[in-house]
């Protein structure tokens, strides 16, 4: 009898003593299921792992259970049977097809069965596997389940969390919302109405050439009416209605224009000559922008003005001008902490000493010495002989009352005889500051040589009694105890002062005319700037140094202008080179009077914070932001401010 064979097996036995032990194995096992069965010779055809075909005789009782047939004869159908009933004795589950809104968890112990698919070639060991299969399925949902559980669960309490610490307080006069959250096509609208007025503008000259006066009209119609429709906006919500009506209007007008002018060589010139000539323009702007901000910032306000005319009259119709100088053994007392202001600002000086004197621990020892010129000395006097600060001692001189400063000594005085320097700086017909840009406007003010701008390089001859003093701009604000500042061991240097370069910003060669022989033989383009406005001095030193000669050498040999630019700076950096001691930066916090994205906690917490720039902050250019720590010191409530209504 000849008979095809399946098995379960994944192998058979490629020869016949593997087969015969194989034989011996099973024998036992075939008998005892079918011990009635009659014995039947089978021959069993198979390919081994080599692909070969081939045979091997076997009998009906040496079959394993793992064996099945594929076309069974009567006489098996008892073996048949008791596979059927193995696979019966396996209890199914249909409460997992008839109810699946209950999770796994859910069903008790006894519902969780095993439903197994019934199937007359099923043998036991099969079904024993199926079973663990669906066993290890069940089991591993259960756990990717509870594992997604928790998930949810870990995420929903970050959420909670997140929400409860969510801060929507108002900062500022800025939200939360910053400008990242904002949508980024806000303005996606405006920008195509601007972009086709440009595109207008050079399809109207091109039609204008070609003599096509209809579409050149047109053209300009639009190009005019989306220019209302825009206005002053600077986003798509603040656009006037009907801007999107016009956009659409121009886009057919522009679609016309295209089909009946557009020529790429045309179109590209045309656009580069409306480039030149915006460019040209901005730059226009850029210089009068520059006048008049140099413009306002040397301009004295009406209350300003006002001031020193109301104290001044004062002055002599209250006969305060016969009045002397009060603690002259304080003046010249060099244990005392003295200060040194050269200022015509009244107001400015007087904010420069509240603020020293209401931060100090000590104000009784403070002394502080103020030069001003001939014109402001009786409106500087009558200041503060009527409001005095408390305890500190005040010295008010005119510095046309020092008779060694002359030009005989004084290379600025003797340079302001010359006719070049007049010419310079005073004559009317010299050229416009439109046309020599901003920077010679700066360095062309007069201010740049006046006496009490350089009066700081002549310290030992206005304070010979004194051994040290401390240096301020009127444009400061002291928001600390300065004392320690005596203290400082310069190290053998002259000038305590805090450094300003950072990276390659405020380094000798931004000051210094470099490519002459003068300067670049004898200093270095990478030292280190610093700041005046707020220097300790040690007059000893610099009596030592002679650093007054330097200075002069220095200031003849630049009668020309050409090693440095006009101002202190230049040559306070070439008389106290290598003369320097770098102070902690946190003594001298500089630029709030000309930048405005300055760090607030760093002005806060600066011993002294100085409005160097344009924007000081007695004008209407200041910086807003900044203005509050000046104007704190101000004294609102005093009669002369409310007359020349400078509390307002």
């Amino acid at each position: 009898m000849f008979c095809t064979l399946q098995t379960a097996s994944t192998s058979l036995y490629d020869c016949d003593q593997c087969h015969r032990a194989k034989e011996r194995e099973i024998s036992t096992t075939r008998n005892r299921l079918n011990p009635d069965e009659k014995d039947i010779d089978i021959i069993a055809t198979y390919s081994d792992t080599s692909g070969h075909v081939r045979l091997a005789r076997l009998k009906m009782r040496d079959l394993s259970d793992s064996w099945i047939w594929e076309n069974p004869t009567n006489g098996n159908s008892e073996y048949q049977k008791s596979s059927q009933e193995s696979v019966e004795s396996f209890p199914t589950d249909s409460s997992i097809e008839d109810n699946p809104k209950h999770s796994i968890d859910e069903r008790k112990p006894e519902e969780n069965k095993v439903e197994v698919p019934h199937s007359s070639s099923m043998t036991p060991m099969k079904i024993k596997r199926q079973v663990m299969r669906q066993e290890r399925k069940k089991a591993r949902t259960a756990e990717l389940t509870q594992e997604n559980r928790e998930t949810n669960n870990h995420i929903v309490s970050a959420a909670i969390k997140h929400t409860e610490e969510f801060d929507t307080t108002v900062k500022g006069k800025y939200s939360i919302w910053r400008r990242e959250y904002e949508n980024p096509n806000s303005d996606s609208t405006l920008k195509l109405m601007r972009d086709q007025i440009i595109m207008a503008k050079a399809y109207a000259n091109i039609a204008k050439s070609k003599n096509n006066t209809v579409l050149y009209e047109a053209l300009l119609k639009h190009s005019s009416d989306s220019q209302r429709a825009i206005g002053e906006a600077s986003s798509d919500t603040e656009l006037h209605l009907g801007a999107l009506d016009r956009a659409k209007a121009m886009g057919h007008v522009l679609s016309i224009a295209k089909d009946q002018l557009y020529d790429c060589l045309l179109v590209e010139r045309k656009l580069r000559v409306m480039l030149q000539s915006t460019e040209d323009r901005v730059n226009v702007q850029k210089k009068r922008s520059a006048f008049l901000i140099q413009l306002a910032a040397k301009t004295v306000p009406r209350p300003l003005h006002c001031l020193p005319l109301q104290l001044a009259a004062d002055y002599y119709l209250q006969g305060y001008h016969k009045k002397g100088n009060l603690d002259k053994e304080k003046i010249e007392d060099p244990s005392l902490y003295h200060y040194a202001i050269f200022s015509d600002n009244v107001l400015a000086t007087s904010v420069v000493v509240n603020s020293t004197v209401q931060n100090a621990k000590e104000p009784e020892k403070h002394v502080f010495h103020i030069v001003t010129d001939k014109l402001n000395f009786a409106a500087m006097r009558m200041w503060f002989l009527t409001n005095p600060p408390s305890r500190a001692t005040i010295e008010v001189q005119n510095i046309d009352d020092f008779k060694w400063l002359n030009s005989s000594y004084c290379s600025v005085l003797r340079q302001l005889e010359s006719a070049r320097i007049k010419e310079y700086y005073f004559k009317a017909n010299h050229p416009s500051s439109l046309s020599v840009g901003s920077d010679n406007l700066k360095y062309r003010n007069p201010k740049y040589l006046s006496m009490l701008n350089h009066l700081r390089f002549y310290l030992p001859e206005v304070y010979p009694k004194l051994d040290r003093i401390l240096f301020l701009d009127d444009d400061i604000v002291v928001q600390r105890d300065l004392t320690p500042l005596w203290s400082v061991d310069l190290k053998g240097m002259v000038n305590g002062a805090v450094e300003t370069c950072k990276e390659s910003f405020h380094r000798f060669d931004k000051y210094l005319n470099f490519s002459n022989p003068l300067i670049s033989n004898n200093f270095s383009p990478e030292a280190c700037g610093w700041a005046f406005g707020m220097n300790i001095f040690d007059l000893k030193e610099w009596k030592k140094r002679n650093i007054t000669g330097i200075y002069h050498r220095w200031q003849d040999m630049n009668e020309d202008r050409t090693l440095w630019k006009l101002g202190t700076l230049p040559p306070g950096l070439i008389t106290f080179y290598n003369l320097t001691y770098p102070l902690d930066r946190g003594w001298h916090v500089l630029g709030l009077g000309y930048d405005p994205a300055l760090n607030l906690t760093e002005i806060e917490n600066g011993a002294v914070i100085h409005y160097n720039g344009n924007y000081k902050p007695w004008l209407n250019l200041a910086v807003s932001k900044y203005k509050s720590y000046w104007s704190k010191y101000v004294t609102l409530d005093n009669p002369y401010l409310r007359v020349c209504n400078l509390g307002e």
